[in-house]
């Protein structure tokens, strides 16, 4: 089974020959060889690139290892390349080369030599990487299968791919499995063998029972403001541990670094500014999550919440939690504030979208509450309820859009409705 994935493969194309390192990056497992060597290796020879004008090199490969010194590497594309014909050099976990970007700068400077890169490392998005590829790079960052690609390879009825995409998730490897308990284990493993391990070898981790606990409190609270002063008191009443602040916020970034979680920073609306230190975390890939606390706690409306973060991630968006302060009555008449919530603003560009997502909205009240947080925003920007009830898009008195998770999820375009 050929899995499309026309978003990324575009992005490549588009980019070839612009004397720029082309760097794909995103979790393990979310498909980044594939699309390298797989995707865009056949769409080369589809365009007439010659076989033996694509070099590929995997560093996960054992028989590579020798490649991983800087200038055995630089003497082997020497030695597969000329200096006149066009070449292609597809290098696949590059961070496994020592002094990389050096490497990869070193092979900017032949101008016949068209470069793309994976990595599993969020560090490639670093400022200190950007500045030693001296704004040499162009990154594409890659996500596990949206619902749209999951449900292109699975087909059949959008109920039973829902069903299988907010349970099991979306890496690319599930399309291997066909029972539900080899999806789970294959999650299981993954998690433990591939995502634990790497984030302790990487960082030096030596006592992993905080980070695997830190990871349960993540994954059972999905959609729950968190700082780590509170995940300290979590830790102290839940896992009956002492932990230290700055152990958690490291443990945090260590878990963004490895592409497993995502952080949504609170915006307030009206300020236009960043406010404290709360913010919410979403797992980049919701079957990673769903195996962490062992396919418990399976709340669909906090899932399809982390579903529509994760669409917004994929299309390109900036996504933060909107905070709305608001001026209300008491029942004795006196003025009361409040701060309300919008479950993302999404801004790219120009634009913006405020977005509340609801499970099911059976009555006026219900609406009244969802839509309350997008209403006291005031400026001209869009207004979006997302449901999970198969609807036809329309608008309110009001001027929200109201559209349907599938019309959401399996149209490009949605927030256009």
């Amino acid at each position: 089974m050929e899995i499309k994935r026309d978003l990324y493969l575009q992005k490549l194309f588009d980019a070839r020959h612009n004397n720029l390192v082309k760097i794909v990056t995103g979790p393990r497992r979310c498909g980044k060889t594939y699309l390298l060597t797989r995707l865009f290796h056949t769409k080369l020879m589809e365009e007439g690139v010659p076989e033996n004008q694509i070099i590929e090199i995997s560093m996960e490969d054992r028989r590579n290892r020798k490649l991983s010194d800087p200038d055995a590497f630089l003497d082997y594309i020497d030695s597969a390349t000329n200096d006149h014909d066009a070449f292609y050099v597809i290098i696949d976990e590059v961070q496994q080369i020592k002094e990389f970007t050096d490497v990869l700068n070193t092979l900017l400077l032949r101008r016949n030599l068209d470069v793309y890169v994976s990595g599993s490392n969020s560090h490639f998005l670093s400022s200190d990487i950007a500045t030693e590829f001296r704004g040499r790079d162009y990154q594409i960052r890659m996500h596990p299968l949206s619902f749209a690609e999951f449900y292109s390879a699975m087909g059949g009825s959008k109920e039973e791919a829902w069903r299988q995409y907010w349970i099991y998730g979306g890496l690319p490897n599930l399309f291997s499995f066909h029972t539900d308990e080899e999806k789970s284990q294959y999650l299981q493993g993954i998690s433990n063998t591939v995502y634990l391990a790497d984030i302790k070898n990487r960082y030096g981790i030596r006592n992993d029972s905080d980070l695997q606990a830190l990871m349960k409190i993540m994954a059972s609270g999905i959609g729950t403001p968190f700082n780590p002063n509170r995940l300290v008191n979590t830790f102290k009443s839940v896992e009956n541990v002492t932990i230290s602040r700055l152990t958690i916020d490291h443990y945090l970034s260590c878990l963004i670094d490895a592409f497993l979680i995502n952080k949504a920073e609170r915006y307030d609306v009206k300020g236009r500014k960043y406010i404290g230190t709360l913010a919410k975390y979403y797992f980049e890939d919701i079957g990673l999550r769903n195996s962490i606390i062992g396919f418990k706690q399976l709340e669909e409306t906090h899932i399809m919440e982390n579903v529509v973060f994760n669409e917004l991630m994929v299309r390109g968006f900036q996504v933060d939690v909107g905070n709305v302060d608001v001026v209300g009555k008491d029942k004795g008449g006196k003025s009361v504030r409040s701060q309300l919530e919008i479950d993302f603003v999404a801004n790219k560009g120009s634009r913006r979208y405020y977005i509340q997502v609801a499970y099911a909205v059976p009555d006026m009240d219900k609406m009244k509450q969802e839509t309350r947080a997008l209403l006291s925003v005031k400026d001209a920007f869009k207004k979006i309820l997302i449901v999970k009830e198969n609807t036809l898009p329309w608008h309110t008195n009001d001027g929200i859009a109201v559209i349907s998770l599938m019309d959401f999820l399996l149209n490009p375009d949605s927030l256009e409705l």
